[in-house]
């Protein structure tokens, strides 16, 4: 997407309209840096309707996109797509124009109050001083002159977060900001300014008035970031973090008994999802890193001659991973698939330790099916010994475990399982109509393949069939038979 003809079009209506347009916050930051993005989304600030320009920009712009319109904040946001070979469209650009306004929130309410106001005041209510710049949209781009009311360059210099404003201020009036200057840190390598980090221990209540929505949004760019850790370490320092994920903060901390001692939980899982981010772009399964140990501080038991344990964590891990999702909002399916990937992440290891049996990776592959290889990125991430021997042995050991994989998938036709004798054909063979006998039969053949008694083949299944239905349909109910 070519940002230059994008701002010569915005160049146009603003002259047309005798107003002017500025870019702010993280783009202008973004240029100063140097850092240039993919996906590098531009917020522009009118003065004058932030909407009615963004109308009026849409009728001159011939590039494939979508307006979307926001009356109550004065605000339109414009959306560059493109279309896939597939029929489905990807984002190239969003950029999103709001007049000058400041905006507040009131002590219960989550909506914020805006009001228009003049481009000083809109930079003041911005969050930190970094962001609070802007540069006006001229003929030839971007004026070379930088508003800097704040010292947001200076503070760019000193790699520091500060607020235009006292930061008291900044945060109780939108709370959200405290979540973005954990982002922020992990995302620039920022230090944060001691008396916005005491605001924002101060403030850590007034969380509550933001949407969980809005609060998973700004939790999953944290994980975005090259080290989430970092952010995380903000988060847990000033108690931000019980506000929203007291689960976390739960794993922190070591008992000893009878001088032994287990690894501190939370410095681990903040290692796990440091090393996972070297692996995957994908948040979902950052945050699956994130959660992996939560059932490890409702499991922990020190056994004599064992030592400590945490047995069955990951069963309670997925419990657990249900009621933050539902608290934060998550969509059904990123739900279950960070609960499965809990569930099953103890899966490997213990595989390994037994011996890695045909049988044992049938299982494995069944009960993961396409998330393989997601929970074998996040099995690789929990290895945090910092032993350069202990690390390779035990990364070796995955490099074997998925050449295993691959073995049994071929060997056994795995990719698709399910039992070679279908439902139709128990129910005609026996006569039956649907109900739990038919699955019982189909489990016991799937039982029969995965423990390698049969070949996962139609043949010696229908065999196997034949030989065990008369067992089933002694205790079958008679509401199934036809």
């Amino acid at each position: 997407m070519n940002v230059s003809k994008i701002l010569k079009a915005i160049y146009k209506v603003a002259k047309k309209e005798k107003v002017e347009v500025y870019a702010v916050g993280g783009f202008v930051r973004d240029r100063l840096l140097g850092i240039k993005k993919k996906e590098a989304d531009i917020d522009f600030v009118v003065l004058g309707s932030g909407l009615e320009f963004a109308k009026k920009l849409d009728k001159t712009l011939k590039e494939e996109g979508s307006l979307v319109e926001f009356p109550d904040f004065d605000t339109a946001r414009y959306v560059f797509t493109k279309e896939l070979k597939d029929g489905t469209k990807k984002k190239l650009l969003e950029i999103e124009f709001a007049g000058a306004r400041s905006e507040a929130y009131d002590k219960k309410s989550r909506k914020p109050k805006v009001e228009s106001t003049s481009l000083e005041e809109d930079l003041k209510r911005r969050d930190f001083t970094v962001n609070a710049m802007a540069q006006q949209v001229i003929a030839s781009g971007l004026s070379k002159k930088i508003i800097d009311i704040f010292g947001g360059q200076v503070d760019l210099e000193n790699k520091i977060l500060k607020t235009p404003l006292d930061p008291d201020e900044t945060f109780s009036e939108d709370p959200l900001r405290m979540l973005r200057a954990a982002r922020f840190v992990a995302q620039l390598d920022f230090g944060i300014d001691k008396s916005a980090l005491g605001a924002i221990a101060k403030n850590k209540k007034r969380l509550k008035i933001i949407s969980a929505e809005r609060v998973q949004e700004e939790l999953f760019k944290l994980l975005k970031t090259s080290n989430p850790s970092i952010g995380f370490q903000i988060l847990y320092t000033t108690g931000l973090l019980d506000e929203f994920l007291p689960e976390i903060s739960a794993l922190q901390g070591v008992e000893e008994i009878y001088g032994q001692h287990h690894k501190n939980n939370f410095e681990h899982t903040l290692k796990v999802v440091d090393n996972i981010a070297e692996r995957t772009d994908s948040t979902v399964l950052r945050f699956a890193a994130l959660l992996h140990d939560i059932g490890k501080p409702g499991t922990k038991s020190f056994l004599k001659g064992r030592g400590w344990a945490f047995d069955m964590h990951e069963h309670l891990g997925l419990k657990m991973v249900r009621t933050i999702g539902k608290r934060l909002r998550m969509s059904k399916d990123d739900t279950e698939y960070i609960g499965k990937l809990v569930r099953w992440h103890q899966q490997p290891i213990q595989l390994m330790d037994e011996g890695v049996t045909d049988s044992a990776v049938r299982r494995l592959i069944v009960n993961l099916g396409d998330d393989l290889d997601d929970l074998l990125k996040l099995c690789r991430s929990d290895i945090t010994t910092g032993n350069p021997k202990k690390l390779k042995k035990r990364l070796k050991n995955y490099d074997y475990l998925e050449k295993r994989i691959e073995e049994v998938m071929e060997t056994d036709k795995l990719r698709d399982f399910q039992s070679p004798v279908r439902g139709e054909e128990i129910m005609k063979e026996c006569g039956l109509k649907p109900g739990p006998t038919v699955g019982k039969i189909k489990t016991a053949i799937e039982e029969a393949i995965l423990d390698g008694k049969i070949k996962n083949e139609y043949k010696p299944a229908k065999k196997y069939f034949e030989e065990i239905k008369d067992e089933y349909l002694k205790k079958v109910n008679k509401w199934e038979r036809v």
